[in-house]
């Protein structure tokens, strides 16, 4: 078993992050690329542009440095090319909506909320009901239209109680956005248990592991999903998520001012300094991936004491394979991407949005009616 490491040294040519190199989180799985990831760039880099979430040659540049695409094809490394071309989709959408959050609708709640409604109103039951997306209603935002199409391409065929899970976990993810945006104008910052409570939502991982039973062709039985092995898991899952995004963009995010971050949070709670904090949510990190190996361990013979049939102990062993590819395509994706490189940094250090700003300008304002 491989055993990945976020302070492994600076590739050539790259400003050093102290983060990176201070940071020792150990993930003791191996990050396996997709064939298909090509095939999904080039599909996703035409879908956001005709869905309207890219416009221009600048924009379309400016998305396809970050290879966002290759965090699903590490997330989902033996899906059918289909089915990463449709990962790779969701994924540009949940970066360009998290990236509406840079600018001023960070810290204006009711506006997200309104969003997130508006977003919510496309998984309303008839809507699954339909396999192809339909025309751009007026009033609709590039946001709002993709989402939609996301939607039914994602759902389509697919199990009802799996179905009614991914939009719960959607509804959820999307919802979490607002707490955030009151944690950016709060007077002080939550605990850090607060912090997690909203950020295992803001994060995505739910709905990535659901998509990971799609990609199977199986729903898990809610009786073997909600299993507290699993649930722990899931959890556990998210969180690493959670310490290593932190970790790795700690800098960008100090540049930009943004107070979403477990270092930051741990920070000013106790009074010490960065290294210290990234080494304690360093710490965190491994410690959960520790027990998620040992949960792992014990896992198989617990389904077989509990009478479940063998085809669904197989799906259950390719799911906890999902999440095993999360945590491992995180590290590995998030130590590549120009996101959280000196360029990303650059981009945002005195306020200045990131590399994006041109998508950012208008993903979320009405398409003119046709």
């Amino acid at each position: 078993m491989s055993d990945q490491t976020a302070g492994r040294s600076t590739p050539q040519g790259r400003t050093a992050d102290p983060t990176r190199q201070t940071a020792a989180v150990r993930i003791p799985f191996p990050a396996r690329l997709n064939l298909h990831a090509e095939r999904a760039r080039q599909h996703t880099l035409q879908w956001a542009q005709a869905v309207g979430l890219l416009t221009g040659d600048v924009a379309t540049a400016e998305y396809d440095t970050l290879r966002l695409d290759r965090l699903m094809a590490y997330f989902y490394p033996d899906a059918r090319a289909a089915d990463l071309e449709l990962a790779a989709d969701f994924n540009a959408w949940f970066f360009i909506f998290d990236d509406q959050f840079d600018t001023g609708l960070g810290t204006r709640p009711a506006q997200v909320r309104q969003l997130v409604a508006d977003l919510a109103a496309t998984m309303a039951p008839d809507e699954a009901a339909h396999g192809a997306a339909e025309a751009v209603r007026p009033g609709d935002g590039p946001l709002v239209h993709a989402f939609r199409d996301i939607w039914r391409r994602s759902t389509a065929g697919t199990d009802q109680g799996w179905r009614l899970r991914f939009g719960a976990h959607w509804r959820a993810y999307m919802s979490a956005h607002e707490a955030e945006a009151r944690h950016r104008t709060a007077d002080r910052l939550p605990s850090l248990e607060g912090f997690l409570d909203v950020r295992r939502e803001s994060i995505g991982v739910r709905p990535c592991l659901d998509f990971a039973e799609r990609c199977g062709g199986y729903a898990l039985p809610d009786e073997v999903y909600g299993l507290p092995a699993l649930r722990e898991m899931r959890q556990i899952t998210g969180d690493v998520v959670i310490f290593v995004n932190d970790i790795v963009s700690l800098v960008k995010e100090l540049a930009a001012g943004d107070v979403n971050n477990s270092v930051v949070v741990h920070r000013a709670h106790k009074g010490c300094t960065v290294e210290e904090s990234v080494e304690h949510v360093s710490g965190l990190a491994n410690a959960r991936t520790d027990r998620f190996v040992r949960l792992a361990a014990a896992l198989p013979e617990a389904l077989v004491l509990r009478g479940v049939p063998r085809e669904t102990r197989d799906h259950v062993a390719h799911y906890v394979d999902g999440m095993r590819h999360v945590m491992a395509g995180n590290l590995t994706w998030s130590l590549a991407t120009a996101r959280y490189d000196a360029t990303g940094i650059a981009a945002v250090s005195g306020g200045r949005r990131r590399p994006g700003a041109a998508w950012r300008r208008r993903a979320a304002r009405p398409h003119p009616t046709p």
